[in-house]
């Protein structure tokens, strides 16, 4: 394997400002999402350690969640094994006034349970019968689908779970499955590509996400976002702040009578100018 090269990145100062401008922007969608009543899910999937989570966290970092909610299902329970597979992602659809983004999902099936053995070829090949049917049935009800596919490259991609290894913050993030990945590059590829032929119709197309620059990629994921949703300024109604009244007759208890949280942060030394 030749070595490791890092990838080049947008600049931080640049990557930064144009961040904030993003997520500003976010938040007006945000506001037009709740006050329209319009329903949006966006997918999120690609190679493992492709950026999907870094990506979700910063689009979600100032927005409500009560409106914006992430989606990350865990392996299925035996009850859900045995309903249609579609059901258990249904419940889980944004409502009015609702953005759902979607840390991997219904995809599971065409990519790492295809991959690693975890379903049937027939459970397979219905999956990508019954994939654009399920979709085309969400748009027509008025759902916004977005689909966003990380793409990463080997290199790359072992070069982030090698970090992540040495990493107490980030070990968490590393599974067998996703080693596993390393072995089986090449049918990852073929399940990627033939995912695409079935699924990448005209009401819910795969949008591609470059992802050797994670800064990058993050910046082209909010900015595309951004053009796919009508979305227009919508200014939250003014709140009024009331003038504080006059103290009154409350006279509160010692602290001492409460179990206070020690002050970790006075112990801290002094940090050098």
């Amino acid at each position: 394997m030749s070595p490791l090269k890092k990838p080049k990145r947008v600049k931080k100062n640049v990557y930064e400002a144009e961040l904030a401008r993003l997520q500003a922007e976010l938040v007006t969608m945000q506001q037009w999402v709740k006050a329209s009543g319009a329903r949006v899910v966006v997918i999120f999937e690609g190679r493992d350690a492709a950026g999907k989570g870094s990506a979700i966290k910063r689009i979600t970092e100032y927005l409500n969640p009560r409106v914006a909610r992430i989606v990350a299902l865990p392996m299925p329970t035996d009850r859900q094994r045995g309903q249609w597979y579609f059901q258990r992602y249904i419940e889980h659809l944004p409502s009015t006034g609702e953005i759902v983004l979607m840390d991997r999902s219904w995809y599971n099936r065409a990519g790492v349970e295809r991959v690693m053995g975890y379903c049937t070829s027939d459970e397979y090949r219905r999956f990508l019968h019954q994939a654009p049917l399920f979709e085309r049935m969400l748009v027509e009800d008025g759902i916004l689908v977005v689909k966003y596919w990380f793409s990463v490259s080997d290199l790359e991609q072992e070069r982030r779970f090698r970090s992540r290894l040495n990493d107490p913050m980030r070990r968490w993030k590393l599974s067998e499955t996703d080693v596993l990945s390393i072995t089986k590059w090449s049918d990852y590829s073929k399940a990627k590509d033939e995912m695409f032929v079935h699924t990448d119709i005209a009401e819910a197309p795969w949008w591609v996400i470059e992802s050797e620059d994670k800064r990058a990629s993050r910046l082209n994921v909010i900015s595309h976002l951004l053009s796919l949703i009508p979305y227009e300024k919508t200014d939250p109604p003014r709140v009024h702040i009331p003038p504080r009244p006059p103290d009154s007759d409350y006279e509160r208890p010692p602290r001492e009578e409460n179990h206070q949280v020690p002050d970790h942060a006075a112990t801290l030394s002094k940090p050098k100018d």
